[in-house]
C-alpha cells in the first residue's frame, strides 16, 4: 500500500479552478481506491463546507510554533520534515508547486501543472507574479520525479518554455463535479427556472469573467438576435465592461450575470441550456466545456490551443476573436434541432472519456509506477 500526500491548500481555500481540481481528484481516488492511505497537507483549514469533505485524522497542519507563524515557508519547506517523520511514499503537488529539498529524501514527487498562461500571455499578470509563478513552476518541474499535464498543450507548453525532456511529462486529464454527471429532474429545472427568473430559451457561458475568457465577444454576436445570454461567474471590472455595452445596445432584459450558485444549481443550469458558449483566448484545459458535455448541452468553443480536446469532435470551433463567424455558429445551431440532438449525444459520448473510474486508474497506475522506479532525472 502507498502513503501518498497532497498540498491541499487549494483544497480548502479554492472554490474554482485549482479547488475543484484538487477535490475532484482527492476524492476520485478515496472513492475507487480506498485502500491506499491519503493525507491532506495545508497551512490552515478553510472557513468553509470544504473542511467537511475528508476525515479530519488526515488533515496534517503545521505544529510547532515557528511553522505556524511561518506557514508558507512550511508548505515551500519545512513541511518535508513532517513528510518524512509520516512516512510518505510520494507527495503531490496539486498546483504547480514542491517543496525545496524534497528531492534530498527518499519519498518521490508529483506536480501537476495547469497551465503556462503566464508566459503565453505577459500583459495578463503583474510582473511580480509572473515572477514568483514562473520560479516556482519552473522548479517544480526540474526537481519533481513525475510532471502530470492536465492537456497536450499544456504538456507542449511544459516542453516549449522549460525545456523538459517529453518523457518526464504524462498527460492526465481533469474531470468535473459529480453533479455535471447525474440527470437533472423537470422539477429541478423549473425550481431553478422560478427562482432566477430564467427566460424559455438562452445560451450559456460559465467561467471567470475577464478578458480572456472573451465574454465581450459572445454579446456582440448576439446583439442583433432574438436569443438571451446567462453568464455565470464573479463580478470584475471586465464585467463591467460587457454591461456598459449591454446598456449601450439595450440589452438589459437579454444578458443576466449570475453568480454564487451551488454546483447543483449549476449543472441544472447548464441542462436547460440551449447552447454553452465558450470563446475564451487560452486555457489549459477548460472544465466549463466538460460539464456541458456531461450536461449534454451542444458546445461552441475556440478553434485552436486545447479546446478541440476538450470538446472532441461534434462540438463547434470558431475563430474566439471573429464575432460575425461566432454569430453564424449561433444562429446553426439555433436553427437546428436536429443539430442540437446530435451535439447532444455525440458529445455526452466523448465526454465519457473524462469518467471519474477512468481518470482514478491512471493516477493510481501512475502512483505506483512511480514507487517502483528508480530515479532517473
Amino acid at each position: 500500500m502507498l502513503k501518498i500526500g497532497f498540498d491541499a491548500k487549494r483544497f480548502f481555500h479554492n472554490q474554482t479552478g485549482l479547488g475543484n481540481y484538487s477535490r475532484d481528484l482527492i476524492r476520485i481516488l478515496r472513492t475507487y481506491y480506498p485502500e491506499q492511505t491519503y493525507l491532506l497537507y495545508t497551512p490552515k483549514l478553510g472557513k468553509s463546507h470544504y473542511n467537511n469533505l475528508v476525515p479530519s485524522d488526515i488533515v496534517k497542519q503545521p505544529t510547532g510554533f515557528i511553522n505556524n507563524i511561518l506557514s508558507s515557508h512550511w508548505r515551500s519547506s519545512r513541511i518535508v520534515n513532517d513528510l518524512e517523520l509520516d512516512k510518505v511514499d510520494i507527495y503531490h503537488g496539486l498546483s504547480g508547486e514542491i517543496p525545496r529539498g524534497l528531492k534530498n529524501t527518499s519519498i518521490r514527487s508529483v506536480v501537476t501543472i495547469h497551465d503556462l498562461i503566464f508566459i503565453r500571455y505577459p500583459e495578463l499578470y503583474k510582473k511580480i507574479d509572473r515572477t514568483l509563478y514562473h520560479k516556482k513552476f519552473k522548479y517544480a518541474c526540474d526537481h519533481a520525479d513525475q510532471i502530470v499535464a492536465i492537456s497536450e498543450q499544456t504538456k507542449q507548453d511544459i516542453i516549449a518554455f522549460f525545456h523538459i525532456p517529453e518523457r518526464k511529462i504524462k498527460v492526465i486529464y481533469q474531470g468535473c463535479h459529480e453533479s455535471f454527471k447525474t440527470v437533472n429532474t423537470e422539477q429541478e429545472k423549473q425550481d431553478l427556472i422560478s427562482k432566477l427568473g430564467l427566460p424559455k430559451e438562452f445560451i450559456l457561458n460559465v467561467g471567470t469573467i475577464e478578458p480572456r475568457k472573451n465574454a465581450l465577444s459572445i454579446v456582440k454576436a448576439i446583439v442583433d438576435k432574438d436569443i438571451s445570454l446567462v453568464i455565470v461567474g464573479k463580478q470584475t471590472s471586465y464585467s463591467k465592461e460587457i454591461q456598459a455595452y449591454v446598456t449601450q445596445h439595450q440589452m438589459e432584459d437579454r444578458v443576466i450575470f449570475l453568480q454564487g450558485l451551488s454546483m447543483q444549481e449549476l449543472s441544472v443550469l447548464y441542462s436547460l441550456a440551449t447552447i454553452f458558449v465558450y470563446p475564451s483566448i487560452f486555457e489549459g484545459f477548460g472544465i466549463p466545456i466538460i460539464e456541458a458535455l456531461y450536461s449534454g448541452t451542444p458546445v461552441i468553443t475556440s478553434k485552436s490551443g486545447v479546446f478541440p480536446e476538450a470538446g472532441g469532435p461534434f462540438s463547434c470551433y470558431v475563430d474566439p476573436n471573429d464575432i460575425n463567424q461566432l454569430g453564424e455558429a449561433v444562429d446553426t445551431i439555433l436553427n437546428s434541432t436536429e443539430k442540437q440532438q446530435e451535439m447532444r449525444e455525440k458529445g455526452l459520448e466523448y465526454a465519457q472519456r473524462f469518467n471519474d473510474g477512468l481518470l482514478a486508474e491512471q493516477w493510481i497506475n501512475l502512483y505506483k509506477n512511480l514507487g517502483n522506479e528508480n530515479r532517473i532525472f
